[in-house]
């Protein structure tokens, strides 16, 4: 990359600060990086913990306390080459307006999909790229999901699959009832999940299906999880495969035993506008956070191949966390990260302008790249 890119990143928490050390030890990025959040104590915390020496020229990370319409805040923008949004999915529309009208680059990380909708009107027509749901999931998962459609549909000469699964789990490595859980990530991003509807293809049609139906288990690498639908972790491929699967779905994987925990919590909650909230805080006031997790992925491909023999393609990942520059970096962390800063890369790199969806990023390049590359590591390939 040419010139050094100037970031802001939105939300100085734990993605934030994973990212800014992300973009600064990388070579070829080196980003210059300042971190916005509404508390000074916060971005103190996160430019000590990503100023770490990298090895690279990167200039130290500041921040910038900003709130709604701060000054402050306009002037960093003016400045600024991309706005990477860390930030809890509600505020991702009042983001993407501003990257418009400061004409950065706008990258997002939710999987709220109201919220998506009108940041894909917001983008329309820009002259900058707005990357959405650049996460693991949605994020990563699809983008390997997509990579192993392709891969299959080429291998098996044909242009149609019959099934093909997303599934992830942000988990602890260890688990005891009766929840089967910890907190390795946002309660409000689980909560709200577990209660809003799931979008998938069944039959060729794309549908809406509750959440938390459809589980069974799964083996990987002979442990079981369970898996269940979950709201938001499809992105856009039920749209851009429409008529070339049969049947598509994005399901969370967790500790078998948790889900039925978490159906016993709903059955006391009524439905209403604030069912998240309310599931968000009874689950809050049982399971404790925990630093030392696990990020499980699976995709496969099934379908028939040219002759009629019925095959399949399959990658799994177990993440565990990873050191970068002698910072630790959780597995929640790091592969969320990576996925945003890799998107970044290639929309710099290739001058990406407009809506960028998850079926339209390269997989290869993105799959390749230096970012995807340091933090989907599969332990279990080491075993």
């Amino acid at each position: 990359m040419a010139d050094r890119p100037f970031v802001y990143i939105a939300g100085a928490g734990g993605i934030g600060r994973a990212l800014a050390l992300l973009l600064r030890n990388e070579p070829r990025m080196a980003a210059e990086v300042v971190l916005g959040d509404l508390t000074q104590g916060a971005i103190d915390d996160a430019c000590h913990f990503a100023n770490v020496d990298v090895g690279t020229d990167a200039p130290e990370a500041r921040g910038s306390v900003v709130g709604g319409d701060d000054a402050a805040l306009a002037e960093v923008l003016e400045r600024a080459d991309a706005i990477l949004d860390c930030l809890p999915g509600a505020h991702a529309p009042r983001m993407a307006r501003l990257a418009r009208e400061h004409g950065c680059h706008y990258l997002n990380l939710t999987e709220y999909v109201a919220e998506t909708e009108e940041v894909l009107a917001i983008a329309e027509g820009a002259p900058t790229c707005f990357a959405l749901q650049c996460g693991l999931a949605p994020g990563f998962i699809n983008i390997l999901g997509h990579d192993l459609f392709q891969t299959a549909c080429k291998r098996w000469h044909v242009d149609s699959v019959d099934r093909l699964e997303m599934r992830v789990g942000a988990l602890t490595r260890h688990a005891t009832e009766p929840h089967f859980y910890g907190w390795t990530w946002s309660p409000v991003g689980v909560a709200t999940e577990y209660v809003k509807d799931a979008i998938a293809v069944r039959g060729g049609e794309t549908v809406k299906l509750p959440s938390l139906t459809e589980r069974r288990t799964l083996l990987l690498h002979g442990m079981p999880f369970e898996e269940a639908l979950t709201s938001g972790g499809a992105a856009d491929l039920p749209q851009a495969l429409g008529g070339r699967v049969r049947d598509l779905d994005y399901k969370t994987l967790r500790h078998p035993g948790h889900y039925g925990w978490v159906e016993g919590l709903l059955a006391e909650i009524p439905d209403g506008d604030d069912r998240p909230a309310r599931l968000q805080d009874a689950m809050e006031a049982a399971i404790p956070h925990v630093e030392d997790d696990l990020v499980v992925l699976y995709a496969a491909v099934e379908g028939k191949d040219a002759d009629g023999t019925l095959r399949a393609e399959r990658s799994t990942f177990f993440c565990p966390s990873i050191d970068v520059a002698g910072r630790r970096l959780r597995a929640i962390q790091s592969t969320t990260a990576a996925g945003i800063a890799e998107v970044l890369r290639i929309a710099m790199e290739r001058g990406l302008s407009g809506p960028l969806l998850q079926s339209q990023v390269p997989p290869q390049d993105f799959l390749e790249g230096p970012f995807v590359r340091l933090a989907y590591v599969d332990e279990q390939a080491r075993v």
